[in-house]
């Protein structure tokens, strides 16, 4: 039997709890991270969820590599023997429940680095860097669009950790052109979904709306590096973004 949100929710929370006992920075990432920030519960952004994913620090690999099978994971031997250094997974057969695990940074159609900084939040990564991890998602699905529009609704946009830091959003965007792209697509994206959606009232809509472009600004005014003006030149004529492999388990 699947386990409900609200068990897997605990789970999630009692495996950073368990990590943090023993000193191994373990952070959310993903779905539930979005969920554990959602301080309103708005029906919209309601669903359930098909497993964990985490971020641990690089640095502590080995000692994540000892903890996950005392918390009761099983290792999956052979995908992680072939890419244990970037990514992992873990199995409760039990539970049917899988771990999916990545190591120092989140790799997927762009690279998020968050080796330092899995400290500023107790449970999941920033709330800069979730956003960036959904918006970074090429052929971005309703499921990950209603999840950034999840965060925008129930978090504030601003120049710290305790909200949507838009210093770092910044930062990582005029550092590499490609996660620029993609997120500017999908925050335009965002905004063509929520105006249309019928399960918010304007004033919600609007909320989201005007976050999503507070951002969408803060691209018209970071600095832009030589080499980030070059790439623009050759805009989406050269592929901007990894292909992202499917795993199969």
């Amino acid at each position: 039997m699947a386990m409900t949100s609200q068990e897997m929710l605990a789970e999630m929370n009692r495996l950073v709890s368990a990590a943090e006992a023993k000193n191994i920075q373990v952070r959310a990432i993903g779905g539930l991270a979005v969920r554990l920030h959602d301080k309103f519960g708005h029906p919209l952004f309601v669903r359930e969820f098909a497993d964990l994913d985490v971020v641990v620090a690089k640095k502590q690999r080995r000692e994540f590599e000892v903890f996950m099978p005392e918390a009761g994971y099983s290792p999956d031997k052979q995908f992680n023997i072939l890419n244990g250094s970037e990514r992992q997974i873990y199995n409760d057969e039990k539970r049917g429940l899988k771990v999916d695990v990545f190591v120092g940074d989140f790799v997927m159609c762009h690279k998020i680095p968050l080796e330092n900084r899995l400290k500023a939040d107790p449970v999941t990564i920033p709330l800069a860097e979730l956003l960036l991890s959904k918006a970074q998602i090429l052929e971005l699905n309703r499921k990950d669009a209603l999840d950034i529009s999840s965060i925008l609704f129930n978090n504030e946009t601003g120049n710290d950790d305790s909200s949507i830091n838009l210093h770092v959003i910044a930062q990582l965007c005029s550092a590499e052109w490609g996660l620029f792209k993609t997120v500017s697509i999908n925050l335009e994206r965002v905004i063509a979904i929520i105006g249309q959606e019928s399960a918010m009232t304007q004033a919600e809509r609007d909320l989201v709306i005007n976050r999503a472009q507070s951002i969408l600004k803060t691209f018209e005014a970071m600095p832009k590096p030589i080499a980030w003006q070059l790439r623009d030149r050759v805009g989406t004529r050269v592929k901007w973004y990894i292909e992202v492999e499917e795993v199969d388990l």
